[in-house]
């Protein structure tokens, strides 16, 4: 029985996990403001590559380490007033990237750009917020749908780089301001936390000592960084990748960005799903096996656009598949108390795992063959670890009923 339902206070959630999944996708828009962009600027500020790199993957760092407050803090103030504190304070940050991308200062693009980073802490709202919404049978389902506000980096990439040819790169930047104002206005008014919620009122920093004393924390921090690390890092680099690989325009390499963003959002949700269904351990073996083959097929830059972009969307479609069963595995292992503090955690290492590869993938660009094998490869390397690790050493089934009730499982607890 939903545990909604049965409160009987009539609430929606139906309708807060579509608002929460809104929210979600115009943040991760506004924290995908540079990616689209990153070839424009190199080119215009004679940038190398690793410093197209770094103003790539500035935003990354600092949207990854602010999880693990704003999760705990979720679990404190809620769902909704996070939501809308996070959405209120990415405004001036989106408003000031645009100032500094017009003015051609890269030192500002870095420093705004780090701010930027609030906008990827949206993620650690999102999860707790949808976990208290639905029971555990369906907690699969509903973290996969708000993972599907990951579209947010598609419609960056198809449209942020269109919107500055239409409109050019203030009025773009402020277009989002005012999308970003008018969202946190209807939270507000119609956003509500689900009648479960309870605030934990403790401090914040013991709520964080106590999850990082879980091995359940660890555990899928470790599978979380490699596969929504990877989304986040090619949704980022993407556009870089195809326009030194194929000498695309900066438009067409974010059209094509997108449509590998849109598999990948497509495809959480229907992890999700298979997680409430089957083991999500199964569910986590089949994205790392197809993301290995995916990476390596990439290393024999197959060639456009069939052949490139078949195996760009399957890779994104595995990785997809897997940040759904990665995060169903999270919702069914943690103790109920502390889901916002483990989710903090988790999803702040999943961002960090998307920091790293554009900068490996810029410091590894070899220019005469005009590749990135060596960044590549070490993707592979890094998928068929991951794949032995969760075959070898992670339980297929874990008892529910005392992460439920909020106490640590036996496989959770630290040695």
């Amino acid at each position: 029985m939903n545990t909604v339902a049965a409160t009987g206070i009539g609430a929606r959630p139906g309708f807060n996990l579509a608002l929460a999944t809104w929210v979600s996708a115009i943040n991760f828009w506004a924290w995908n403001m540079i990616g689209p962009l990153s070839t424009t600027y190199a080119g215009n500020m004679s940038l190398s590559s690793s410093e197209a790199s770094m103003l790539v993957a500035t935003p990354i760092l600092v949207g990854s380490l602010g999880r693990i407050a704003i999760g705990p803090l979720t679990d404190r103030y809620g769902g909704r007033f996070m939501f809308i504190l996070v959405t209120v304070a990415s405004i001036i940050p989106v408003l000031a990237v645009g100032f500094a991308g017009e003015a051609g200062s890269y030192p500002l693009l870095l420093v705004f750009g780090f701010f930027l980073g609030i906008a990827g802490t949206i993620f650690a709202v999102g999860i707790p917020f949808a976990n208290s919404w639905y029971d555990a049978s369906r907690r699969g389902f509903a973290t996969g749908v708000f993972g599907a506000g990951m579209v947010g980096t598609a419609l960056s990439a198809f449209f942020t780089p269109r919107f500055v040819g239409w409109f050019g790169t203030i009025t773009t930047h402020v277009i989002i301001a005012i999308a970003l104002a008018l969202t946190a206005v209807v939270c507000v008014g119609t956003m509500k936390n689900s009648p479960t919620f309870t605030p934990n009122t403790d401090k914040v920093t013991p709520k964080l000592i106590a999850a990082c004393k879980l091995r359940v924390t660890w555990e899928m921090s470790f599978l979380y960084a490699i596969v929504f690390g990877g989304f986040v890092a090619f949704s980022n680099y993407l556009p870089t990748y195809i326009k030194t690989i194929y000498d695309f325009s900066a438009v067409d390499a974010g059209t094509r960005t997108a449509g590998f963003a849109v598999a990948a959002v497509i495809a959480r949700p229907i992890g999700g799903a298979l997680s409430d269904r089957i083991p999500p351990k199964y569910v986590v073996l089949a994205s790392f096996a197809g993301t290995a083959v995916t990476a390596f097929i990439a290393t024999l830059k197959p060639p456009p656009d069939i052949w490139s972009a078949t195996d760009f969307i399957t890779m994104a479609v595995f990785l997809g598949i897997g940040t759904g069963g990665v995060f169903a595995w999270v919702a069914r292992r943690s103790p109920v108390k502390s889901v916002g503090s483990v989710t903090g955690i988790v999803a702040a290492a999943g961002g960090l795992g998307g920091y790293f590869p554009p900068l490996v993938m810029g410091a590894t660009y070899d220019p005469v063959d005009n590749d990135y094998t060596v960044g590549l490869l070490l993707l592979v390397v890094t998928a068929l670890v991951a794949l032995v690790y969760t075959a070898l050493k992670l339980k297929t089934r874990e008892p529910a009923t005392e992460a439920a009730a909020g106490a640590p499982q036996p496989q959770e607890e630290s040695k």
